[in-house]
């Protein structure tokens, strides 16, 4: 008999180009509303863009957002939404002894520069060396220490008070992952009663579109859904937190939880050898129960060909319920599985879920009860990750 102690999920901060906080978010989702898209801002990409936001709601000096890297705004946003959610904002004593795990990127570059180097380096007879004198002059230290992946975490250190222990992964899809599974690892062991959990990404940048594109995995227009015709990556931003907390934490405050994680699971495919991603995701669904009744599947899968297409052999025999998160919100990288996790738990707190969306085959209506929900995440190209959520008795 296991003697880890259950999960509450007790907060949610989301933030996408459906709007912000799980209200909207529901009530969007349920009305069966059609996702946002520019397909001309970025052309020939398509981006899901943020919903507009005032950010002095949740950050209200003006230099700390100054000092901020866009999709820090939305991650320290968020982080302050699922604060609120959680009842804890502001409340010293348990942010002092609130653990903060986050996903983040690397930063965002400086499109000018990189613009100059790209169009002036076929011009040269040395490349290797006109690269280096452009990176020598053209990038300062202070724009690099503005790039650290830590600041997100420092910002909401900063802004919103929480400075319990803090770790910050790296490595997209799977940095979110391994963040909620860390902070449910922790609570599950005893070794933490209280953890905020999350990441977020901002995909209306054109050196992350500039990388897609270079790898032939940027969606171009128009938009397709992303499970029925997996032909490129539709970047969305977005921001997603989860206050995780033990039941006897949550209750000696008097707090409720919104849903149970019940477990978080993370592999790495080799992803050279055929099947391997399927063979993994399937052993990962055997893992989180998807036999049992009451259940459906929320895919982050990330519409990059090859994994997606594995993905969704995965879903298709599983023959439970799907929907496609990325169709709804885009894909945010190192938030997806973080903004997933938010969207399942919103599901099965509702005790149902949303309609389907037009053109993705593999949604199929569903107007039974639902009390469990996984999560599947295959990165676009390395990590495969499956999380469980369940209604919170």
């Amino acid at each position: 008999m296991s003697n880890r102690r259950d999960v509450w999920i007790t907060g949610i901060g989301l933030v996408s180009s459906l709007g912000e906080g799980p209200e909207a978010h529901w009530q969007a989702l349920s009305s069966g509303a059609r996702p946002v898209i520019d397909e001309s801002g970025f052309a020939p990409y398509v981006v899901h863009p943020l919903a507009p936001i005032s950010f002095d709601a949740q950050i209200p000096k003006k230099g700390d957002q100054r000092q901020m890297e866009p999709w820090q705004r939305i991650g320290t946003y968020a982080a302050g939404l699922a604060l609120d959610s959680a009842g804890i904002k502001g409340n010293k004593d348990i942010l002092s002894t609130t653990d903060m795990v986050v996903a983040a990127g690397g930063g965002e570059r400086d499109q000018a520069v990189d613009g100059a180097i790209l169009t002036d380096i076929e011009k040269q007879p040395n490349p290797e060396v006109f690269l280096n004198e452009q990176l020598q002059s053209n990038l300062r230290p202070t724009l690099f220490l503005a790039q650290l992946s830590n600041l997100l975490a420092g910002n909401i250190s900063i802004v919103h008070g929480v400075t319990g222990s803090s770790r910050t992964f790296m490595g997209e899809e799977s940095s979110g992952t391994d963040a909620v599974r860390i902070g449910w690892s922790r609570i599950a062991a005893g070794t933490s009663e209280i953890a905020l959990v999350g990441g977020a990404y901002n995909a209306e940048r054109r050196d992350m579109l500039l990388l897609f594109a270079l790898k032939r995995l940027a969606m171009h227009a128009p938009w397709a859904p992303v499970l029925a015709e997996p032909k490129g990556v539709p970047t969305g931003s977005a921001g997603a937190f989860l206050v995780l907390e033990s039941p006897e934490h949550a209750t000696a405050r008097g707090a409720k939880p919104i849903a149970k994680l019940s477990g978080v699971w993370s592999e790495r495919a080799r992803r050279n050898e055929p099947g391997a991603v399927e063979a993994v995701l399937d052993e990962l669904l055997k893992t989180a129960g998807a036999d049992a009744d009451a259940t459906a599947l929320f895919s982050a899968a990330s519409g990059a060909p090859e994994p997606t297409q594995a993905e969704a052999a995965v879903l298709a025999r599983s023959g439970l319920p799907v929907r496609s998160v990325t169709d709804r919100v885009g894909h945010g990288l190192e938030a997806q599985m973080p903004v997933a996790l938010a969207l399942a738990a919103l599901c099965v707190a509702e005790g149902k879920l949303f309609p389907p969306l037009d053109g993705e085959t593999l949604e199929k209506p569903f107007d039974g009860s639902l009390s469990r929900a996984i999560v599947t995440a295959v990165g676009h190209w390395r990590g495969e990750g499956v999380a469980l959520v369940e209604r919170a008795d």
